[in-house]
């Protein structure tokens, strides 16, 4: 689990339902009409402006926001060093048995270009589509929930003017007006906290999420490349260092070759 989405979901929860209960109790703002016009009216607003079977993947989604981080870019500039090494010394054609080991589809789709011989135009090409492909369905996800974050306000609003209308037909009974105005600036209430607590943020953990994907995936696609053009594995790891940041680079290293066992040379990155 994302550490940061978990804390950040719990604590909000927490401040607001103890700022509720410092005054009239977690009562006063329980309204199931409210919950029906916010959740209901953002809801089908959103399938209006959306495929459903988009929508259907909403949780899914969603659940990418609070999912832990698996881009580790300093051991995929790690892997991509080691095949330069293996390529430069044993050529091209000995990184297809390796390729099959790789967990990364991204980096298994290059690395099998480059050793069926792909020219490096086409080889950048193809990765290049590839990732403006995922880039797009990444966007489709993070706009369903902005989507949900805009339209949910709208939906407390006009939640509010139903209650105000619906107070303002008994006005000639003053004792009715503070709960019937409490009631209707509760669902604004709802359509706020659902936006700003819920919808937004999840928006925009993905948007982030899925900026450090591509950022991986590029440093990929300059790897890849390097090792088709026949770089030295110490200037592959050099470029591809600059893609991290100066606090992690240490965790990039040179492979260096040792001997199982079996006599079979292998590579280590230590």
């Amino acid at each position: 689990m994302d550490r940061a989405s978990v804390i950040g979901l719990v604590s909000g929860i927490a401040l607001l339902a103890w700022a509720m209960m410092s005054g009239s109790g977690l009562s006063t703002f329980w309204d199931f009409n409210s919950v029906l016009i916010t959740i209901g009216g953002t809801l089908a607003a959103t399938l209006m402006s959306y495929h459903l079977d988009t929508i259907v993947d909403v949780m899914k989604i969603a659940r990418n926001a609070f999912a832990e981080e698996e881009h580790n870019l300093p051991e995929t500039i790690n892997t991509i060093v080691q095949f330069a090494d293996k390529a430069r010394r044993e050529g091209l054609l000995a990184l297809d048995e390796d390729a099959d080991a790789l967990e990364d589809p991204f980096l298994q789709k290059g690395i099998r270009l480059v050793v069926d011989g792909t020219t490096p135009e086409l080889v950048k090409s193809i990765l290049e589509t590839e990732l403006i492909f995922i880039t797009q369905r990444h966007k489709t996800g993070q706009s369903v929930f902005e989507t949900m974050g805009t339209f949910a306000p709208a939906f407390g609003m006009l939640g509010t003017l139903i209650g105000l209308i619906q107070m303002l037909v008994h006005l000639d009974s003053p004792e009715a007006v503070g709960p019937g105005m409490a009631t209707a600036l509760v669902t604004t209430f709802y359509g706020s906290l659902l936006a700003n607590l819920v919808c937004l943020p999840i928006a925009n953990k993905l948007k982030n999420k899925s900026a450090q994907e591509v950022y991986v995936k590029e440093a990929i696609i300059e790897g890849v490349l390097s090792i088709q053009s026949g770089d030295n594995p110490r200037i592959v790891q050099e470029k591809l260092k600059s893609f991290l940041p100066p606090k992690d680079r240490e965790e990039v290293t040179m492979p260096e070759r040792r001997r199982e066992a079996g006599g079979h040379e292998t590579l280590d990155a230590r």
